[in-house]
């Protein structure tokens, strides 16, 4: 479980008046999705001083880190970028600096402080900038269906995997029975070797939490078939499934999705092609399976940038990922002829990314720079331990 610490220094919340998010929102969209047809309005420019001066007053005692899914205003703060697993492994290679600003979200802020030293302190600009995904699997819910699994005499078969999108909570859960964590960049070699710890016919997989990533990997990626898949709904007496169809099933997957890559359907990708004569759909295996099946090119955040650094000039695209991302490759590319489109029409970012805006930032680094630390995020250390056992056995991974 974690929290924002208090320490020996003055640790102070965040400001009321800090909490407010957007303008409006698309109604058939789920929480930590907004749809308000443009991105939000940039921060008052003269905050884009005061960040600078926090920043350069802390000096080496600060590092910055800033998600792909960032929005601009933030990420030019940044002094690395990437992925959540590439950021807490970048913040642990800096023992040097005091102070961690993690510009995600709270998972990736947790992973961080489980990576760093006990001497660096992890802060999320916004407590609320939570996941919709990692939210919908609970310690409570996990440690329910594990005894699901045992009392339909399969527990000992089953080796669980959890996507990099999880709480710490999950993270430990899985070390403590003998699984691994993945990425969206190695989940085929995560579940090979899942796969090679038990019996070869016997062994099952419990896919912790969003279920795309794990469909798609096991049934795209490596040969299995659809009807290898079920899925257990936390929500439903024995997630929905009899002990028959659990025995069955070879990936057992937890009703979970990214709220932002579960809006892009098969009919987003037909009407791109119609609308865009000869364009590349790239889309994120976070995608539902028919949509990463009808796509052209399926990868990670990490893949995507990659796939448009590589690009022949005059090339089209269509990206189904997040809203902030697929505008800065845009405009990144668009000197070298390069056409980069959403992939939805109704133009989406995720809201509890976005959180993190330039208001939230300067207030976290001005208390900081003033000797206040706020909104710290720790792990407590059993937590810590068995989480860290399921990263340290991803990062054995060939």
């Amino acid at each position: 479980m974690t929290t924002a610490q208090t320490t020996e220094l003055d640790v102070q919340p965040t400001p009321l008046a800090l909490l407010l998010l957007g303008r409006e929102a698309d109604p058939k969209s789920e929480r930590g999705v907004e749809c308000p047809g443009d991105l939000p309005s940039p921060s008052d420019p003269d905050l884009v001083a005061r960040a600078r001066a926090a920043k350069e007053k802390l000096g080496d005692k600060v590092f910055v880190l800033g998600h792909h899914y960032q929005r601009d205003e933030v990420i030019q703060f940044a002094d690395v970028t990437g992925d959540s697993f590439k950021l807490a492994r970048d913040a642990a290679a800096r023992p040097e600096a005091e102070y961690i600003v993690f510009c995600g979200v709270h998972f990736m802020a947790e992973s961080a402080d489980i990576l760093t030293s006990d001497d660096q302190k992890v802060v999320l600009p916004d407590l609320a900038a939570g996941c919709s995904m990692a939210d919908m699997a609970t310690a409570e819910q996990v440690a329910e269906c594990w005894d699901v699994l045992t009392e339909a005499g399969i527990a000992e078969q089953v080796v669980p995997v959890s996507y990099m999108n999880s709480s710490a909570d999950i993270k430990a859960f899985t070390g403590k029975h003998g699984g691994t964590i993945c990425t969206s960049s190695n989940a085929q070699k995560a579940l090979e070797w899942a796969f090679e710890q038990g019996e070869p016919n016997s062994t099952k997989v419990l896919f912790l939490p969003d279920q795309h990533l794990g469909r798609n990997t096991a049934v795209r990626d490596m040969g299995m078939s659809l009807e290898d898949c079920v899925v257990y709904n936390p929500h439903k007496p024995n997630g929905g499934l009899t002990a028959d169809q659990l025995r069955a099933a070879k990936m057992i997957l937890w009703r979970g999705h990214c709220s932002v890559h579960g809006r892009f359907s098969l009919e987003s990708v037909e009407d791109v092609r119609a609308r865009i004569p000869g364009v590349n759909v790239l889309v994120h295996p976070e995608c539902k399976h028919e949509v990463v099946a009808a796509a052209d090119y399926v990868g990670s955040t990490e893949y995507i940038i990659k796939a448009l650094e590589a690009a022949p000039a005059g090339s089209k695209w269509a990206i189904g990922t997040e809203l902030n991302l697929v505008r800065r490759l845009a405009n990144r590319f668009a000197p070298e002829g390069k056409e980069i489109v959403f992939l939805d029409k109704t133009v989406c970012f995720c809201s509890t990314m976005n959180r993190i805006d330039l208001p939230h930032l300067v207030w976290a680094l001005e208390s900081l720079a003033e000797g206040n630390l706020v909104n710290r995020i720790e792990v407590d250390k059993e937590t810590e331990a068995f989480a860290k056992l399921a990263l340290e056995r991803m990062l054995a991974l060939p």
